[in-house]
């Protein structure tokens, strides 16, 4: 089984640290991620406004050039490439003629061959992960999954679309504590982060009061446009909403690097604009064995 690496633009740029974390991690587990050979832009996120065959040209031209590379599964660890990918290789399948035609736009036969997994299939899909553990990340997390990992979901089928537990098991896995809160799948305001910075700091700032008010000490995420809008427009968001959020966003796969002992710097933590600091562990009470033990009760 050979499962190719696509990076996609954000990788590359702005979420250089998510790239960083999840080959540190991939090391670490012993597995290969060859990137997709010539890979180009998927079109997230405006291409499919513009013109549909364009739309699926770019993501059906990277699935091409995996399936050409002998990959049989592309992991593809942005959110919204992610949906660009599976998005196309849906349609496409479902219509021969439609597959001909981009095919022959591409100058490619694009097949269908290769599956299309995100970061959190690819991680559950490493049975030894919990034996790695060796800092478990003992944090009390509230997991975002945004709206693109698990919509649409009659084309990804992948977790639940309204209440996801895929990355809580993960991160139940590696000792943190997921909690049971209302916007792991709402909206940030995704693409619109230049155009209306101030639409995204009103949704991103619920995102946020609720983490916190929950008593979350990180946001999880597996987006490089969730982060770039919950970490980077921190300053607008907290304009708007009128108070601090110190509360910092790291990618699934850096709590995972963490957990399994990797250095900070090694994962791309310095990156972020809100600095990853957590709160001493809170000290849990004695046990009555050990008060019995000592004469207290």
């Amino acid at each position: 089984m050979k499962t190719g690496f696509y990076p996609g633009c954000s990788m590359k740029g702005s979420a250089r640290e998510y790239s960083e974390s999840l080959l540190a991690v991939a090391r670490a587990l012993g597995r290969e991620l060859p990137e997709i050979p010539d890979w180009n832009c998927c079109g997230a996120t405006a291409a499919h406004n513009l013109d549909r065959n364009l739309a699926l040209a770019l993501p059906a031209r990277i699935l091409a050039a995996a399936e050409k590379d002998g990959m049989d599964e592309v992991l593809v660890p942005c959110a919204a490439c992610y949906s660009r990918l599976s998005v196309t290789r849906h349609e496409l399948l479902e219509d021969e003629e439609l597959r001909q035609k981009i095919s022959g736009l591409i100058e490619a036969d694009y097949r269908g061959t290769a599956r299309v997994l995100n970061i959190i299939e690819w991680l559950a899909g490493v049975p030894e992960l919990e034996k790695l553990v060796k800092v478990p990340f003992a944090r009390r997390v509230a997991c975002y999954y945004g709206c693109l990992l698990v919509r649409p979901a009659g084309v990804v089928k992948f977790d639940r679309p309204e209440e996801p537990q895929s990355m809580d098991l993960l991160m139940k896995k590696i000792g943190a504590e997921p909690l049971d809160w209302a916007f792991k799948t709402e909206c940030c305001g995704a693409g619109f982060s230049v155009s209306r910075t101030d639409l995204v700091a009103r949704l991103s700032g619920l995102i946020l009061d609720d983490a916190v008010s929950r008593g979350a000490e990180a946001v999880i995420v597996a987006c490089p446009m969730c982060h770039l809008n919950l970490d980077m427009r921190r300053p607008n968001i907290e304009k708007l909403a009128k108070k601090k959020f110190n509360i910092p966003v790291i990618y699934l796969t850096q709590a995972l690097g963490l957990a399994i002992g990797l250095a900070p710097k090694k994962l791309g933590l310095q990156r972020h604009k809100v600095a990853v600091k957590f709160p001493p562990p809170e000290a849990k009470p004695p046990s009555a064995d050990k008060l019995a033990a000592v004469g207290e009760v």
